[in-house]
């Protein structure tokens, strides 16, 4: 559906949209920390996600696009998918929201330090400088020697690195597969690993009147945040969209602040900026080098 207003704007009202599911979704999961274990998080989140994806895909005529051909490759994407989201939830108990979401922003600077060895892509200078401006980054907020670096912070960035290896193999999938392919494996399986992990000391909690709300809301807020940032992206190039983007970080830290009293730590911003202006340059980097190709 066509409308009057210039892409620019139509994907910045999908990003609100990203945002606001990503803010929910952490806050949620900080608030379900007491009574639930990251696993237990992730079996219902990834329940409530299959139910939303086998009704869409009903109603769509879509589930016949499911196959078997790509299984190896989407367990495996879907494997360390499970992990980063389990780390990240579980990181999001101990340190600062913004913290959390300042390293997930690293997860583009891997992409550009593990291509090279997965992928075999070539390591341009744009990626080097980028690379280097996402460690320093990094520095700057873990800040080691001036704070001690506990579990939750190593959580953080082993998230984004589990992240990275899924956006690369979500790459390759995309080649063949469709999204409601790439969604059923995702979600399916996830409940899967999901079920044994909560299950393995043989108790798994069952959602109450009071979490279930909070529960169904962190499954609906990562489809909803993920989708809005699918959806923007093919509206406006990345050079647009990540500068919106990167507003979560602000936005979650002021939320954080009145939900939960945690401080503004204006080093946390300096080394988001930095690993921000890394992505933003490679990106800006590569989108030129299109456009001169074209």
């Amino acid at each position: 559906m066509k409308t009057g207003l210039a892409p620019e704007l139509r994907a910045a009202i999908w990003m609100i949209g990203s945002i606001l599911s990503f803010s929910f979704m952490a806050v949620a999961g900080r608030w379900l920390a007491d009574g639930y274990d990251t696993f237990e998080i992730m079996l219902y989140r990834s329940l409530t996600g299959m139910v939303v994806v086998f009704i869409a895909a009903s109603m769509f005529g879509t589930l016949g696009q499911v196959t078997r051909a790509s299984a190896p490759l989407q367990l495996l994407r879907n494997l360390f998918h499970f992990a980063g989201q389990n780390l990240w939830f579980f990181a999001l108990t101990i340190i600062p929201l913004a913290q959390v979401f300042a390293l997930e922003f690293t997860s583009p600077i891997w992409v550009v330090i593990l291509s090279p060895l997965l992928l075999g892509e070539r390591l341009t200078r744009p990626r080097v400088i980028a690379a280097v401006l996402g460690f320093i980054g990094i520095l700057l907020v873990t800040r080691p020697g001036a704070t001690p670096i506990n579990i939750g912070i190593i959580a953080a960035a082993l998230s984004a690195i589990c992240f990275a290896l899924t956006g690369m193999m979500s790459k390759r999938l995309t080649r063949s597969e469709t999204l409601t392919c790439i969604m059923v494996y995702l979600t399916v399986t996830q409940a899967v690993f999901g079920l044994i992990c909560a299950g393995y000391d043989g108790e798994i909690a069952i959602p109450t009147l009071q979490s279930a709300p909070l529960l169904i809301l962190v499954g609906l807020a990562g489809l909803i945040a993920h989708f809005c940032l699918t959806k923007a992206l093919s509206i406006a190039p990345a050079t647009v969209v990540m500068p919106i983007d990167f507003t979560r970080l602000p936005m979650i830290a002021v939320i954080a602040m009145f939900v939960f009293g945690e401080a503004l730590d204006l080093w946390v911003f300096a080394g988001a900026a930095l690993i921000f202006a890394g992505n933003y340059y490679n990106i800006w980097s590569e989108t030129r080098k299109a456009q001169v190709s074209d």
